[in-house]
């Protein structure tokens, strides 16, 4: 065996060995050890293969809009006090409009230059007189309406992508539609109501104080003192479990957010043995909190979660730490998801479920038997096709072919790629183009024999002519599968991927591995007469 031969035959043993020690966890599964599945995962399943969850949820845009206004107001508020500014209110009002209520033209001139200084996004509308009172009306810039609906969406795919990452979902899908959608597939789950509980849930954290000394009932009918806010808080029996609602006043003006924290996790009550959940707040957060508590010592703190009150302890003292607890009789379950959300982040605006599909592990593993029978029975008939038309040649692109199936399956497992049933498609589509080069190639050794060239003579012109012809074919097929990838979405990826992916394996396959092996052969006997 020359040295050509023999490095070229050193480079498929490498190839084929690394391959297969790849497919290891794949086909040994569980049993494989666990240093061998983190080398090489298996090959993941996607959505219709394993079964799980697709959602298609839609981000309300206009309600972060709102959010900002309410910002804004609250801002605008506290900078008015700073610069002794004599105003009446400021309200968030419909149509992305702020209206500052001033009782004369001074205190206006005062707005304008402040709003202009602070808030360049909002445009000064037409002056409203109201009695004695003078409305200073602005409106939120198109181009700031645009920017914060923009920023709520890919906030809201960054934060579900964070809660879904903590939730344990493997290869999970998360892509961005039009329309403010946004399209997720989880793999594998097998509880689809706490998925949607955690992913819907907007998990705004609030921080309020109770005002105390107010008439319930006359609050239910919507008699609230100024800058009240009716919430209820979320009560419940331990003995029986049913959950109540009482109903609470606080102060509209929120003092603390749970944007300031910087850690949440579940904790065991020494005391009642119940889950509660305890969070940090980072620095900026940890000395807010310690103001806030030495300001309000005796009076009760109600910490809402989208607009719920969980619980309203009384503050005893001066909290320094920058820890808190949020108890409420949580279940262990429901502490951990609790947890999951907050260190996730809250979410930016509400989002509404369009669409909810769950496929069944039994409906995926349907799919998962008629992909490998047609795989099978595809791969069967061209291995038929090839031995009767070919003879002993088609028995070395046979061979060739089953190399190629086993280089793509291990492709797939060494870059992670998910294996959806287009994916099969795809495959099945290469099984029958993996064969093509090799058709071309025997056709043009053909030819040569028919000149009177010797075998080796003419497996040296078939392979050389040939050459440009396959790379031409396969390199414009790949080209056209790397555009359905880049512009494609779900099942035309998983297509896009294995096509592209099985183009790479045929060509090594067809044009260096087969080659070898007739080299091999012609190297080791005198052949006069190839069988092709």
């Amino acid at each position: 065996m020359s040295g050509n031969l023999k490095i070229r035959a050193f480079i498929v043993l490498g190839c084929l060995a690394l391959a297969l020690f790849s497919l290891g966890p794949t086909l040994l599964g569980s049993s494989a050890p666990d240093w061998w599945r983190k080398a090489f995962d298996p090959i993941h399943l996607g959505l219709d293969l394993q079964g799980g969850m697709h959602l298609v949820l839609g981000v309300d845009v206009d309600k972060a809009v709102e959010s900002r206004l309410d910002t804004i107001s609250d801002q605008t508020e506290d900078l008015l006090r700073e610069k002794d500014v004599i105003f009446k209110r400021v309200d968030r009002q419909s149509g992305e409009r702020l209206v500052v209520t001033v009782y004369d033209e001074e205190a206006g001139r005062q707005v304008d230059a402040l709003i202009k200084e602070m808030f360049p996004d909002l445009e000064p509308l037409t002056l409203v007189t109201e009695g004695a009172y003078i409305l200073k009306n602005f409106r939120l810039s198109d181009k700031e309406i645009a920017d914060v609906e923009e920023y709520a969406i890919r906030q809201a795919l960054e934060t579900l992508r964070n809660r879904v990452d903590q939730f344990g979902v493997s290869e999970p899908v998360l892509q961005r539609q039009a329309d403010n959608r946004i399209l997720i597939q989880l793999p594998g789950v097998k509880d689809p109501q706490r998925a949607i509980d955690l992913l819907g849930k907007t998990a705004r954290l609030e921080f309020k104080m109770l005002i105390d000394n107010v008439d319930l009932q006359e609050a239910v009918k919507g008699n609230l003192p100024q800058g009240g806010q009716l919430l209820y808080e979320r009560n419940v029996n331990k003995q029986t479990g049913a959950v109540t609602e009482t109903p609470i006043v606080v102060e509209s003006k929120t003092v603390l957010t749970g944007d300031l924290l910087s850690d949440a996790q579940v904790r065991i009550s020494n005391q009642f043995n119940e889950a509660y959940v305890s969070i940090d707040f980072n620095a900026v957060g940890a000395k807010r909190f310690d103001q806030v508590t030495a300001a309000n010592v005796g009076r009760r703190m109600a910490i809402v979660l989208d607009d719920t009150v969980y619980s309203a302890p009384v503050i005893r003292e001066r909290i320094s730490g920058g820890s808190a607890q949020i108890s409420g009789t949580f279940t262990e379950q429901e502490a951990t998801d609790l947890a999951i959300i907050l260190r996730a982040g809250s979410l930016p605006a509400p989002v509404n479920i369009l669409e909810n599909r769950t496929v069944g592990p039994s409906l995926g593993q349907d799919s998962i038997n008629k992909g490998i029978f047609s795989v099978l029975i595809g791969g069967l008939l061209v291995l038929l096709a090839m031995l009767v038309y070919y003879r002993l040649s088609g028995l070395v692109a046979n061979i060739v072919l089953v190399l190629n199936i086993v280089f793509i399956m291990a492709i797939l497992s060494i870059f992670g790629a998910t294996l959806t049933l287009p994916g099969i498609a795809g495959i099945v589509l290469t099984v029958g183009m993996a064969v093509d080069a090799n058709v071309l190639i025997f056709e043009r050794i053909r030819e040569e024999l028919r000149l009177g060239r010797t075998a080796k003579a003419a497996l040296d012109a078939g392979y050389s002519k040939a050459f440009l012809t396959i790379i031409d074919a396969n390199v414009t097929t790949l080209i056209a599968a790397l555009v359905l990838f880049q512009f494609g979405t779900g099942p035309v990826k998983g297509f896009a991927v294995t096509l592209s992916v099985g183009i790479i394996a045929s060509l090594f396959t067809a044009i260096f591995v087969s080659r070898l092996i007739f080299d091999f052969i012609l190297g080791r006997r005198q052949v006069d007469h190839l069988s092709i």
